[in-house]
């Protein structure tokens, strides 16, 4: 288990999940995988992994957590391309975001979790808030309401996906998978 602690006002703390490189949506089973991987997938790289940590439903939250996984990226030594790194934590600083908006009443605490996998990232934002956002279109008189949408977006642009689902404890869990490199020229 590898703890870190970041210097903010409030500490976020980040858990390695250990002896848990081998669960299917790591990047090693049926997840998203690129067009063409075939065979068993080889032995896992120094960069695998699972890392969670946990944070308060507060807009501080949101830079910590967006930080907190730029270092664990960097730290880690992840070969994600800029493009791709800057989509992946505009992501997160959207989901967090939205859990802090949103989710609070209900989820006084969220969880983000960053997987890696041998060829994708994929990050994740929980909260025990049970109510499901869906991606609104682009409405020009509001001023938000536009994050899901976004995600999606940046996602779809990464060659990446996005999905949604429920807890065992009621709450969510909203999440996106992007490839570590960006699709070719379309």
């Amino acid at each position: 288990m590898e703890r870190i602690l970041t210097n903010t006002r409030r500490v976020v703390t980040i858990e390695r999940e250990g002896g848990d490189r081998t669960r299917d949506d790591h990047g090693r089973g049926d997840g998203p995988r690129p067009a063409g991987a075939e065979g068993p997938p080889p032995d896992p790289l120094p960069y695998e992994g699972v890392w969670r940590f946990t944070a308060a439903a507060e807009d501080a939250s949101v830079p910590q957590a967006r930080h907190a996984v730029r270092d664990l990226l960097l730290r880690q030594g992840v070969p994600v391309c800029d493009e791709v790194a800057h989509g992946l934590l505009l992501i997160v600083s959207e989901l967090v975001t939205n859990a802090v908006r949103h989710a609070v009443l209900l989820s006084p605490m969220l969880a983000v979790e960053v997987a890696v996998g041998a060829e994708w990232v994929r990050v994740s934002v929980e909260d025990n808030h049970p109510y499901r956002p869906t991606a609104l279109e682009a409405d020009h008189a509001q001023t938000g309401g536009r994050g899901l949408l976004l995600v999606r977006e940046v996602a779809r642009e990464a060659g990446g996906v996005v999905d949604m689902e429920h807890t065992a404890s009621g709450g969510k869990v909203i999440w996106a998978a992007l490839p570590l490199k960006p699709p070719g020229p379309r």
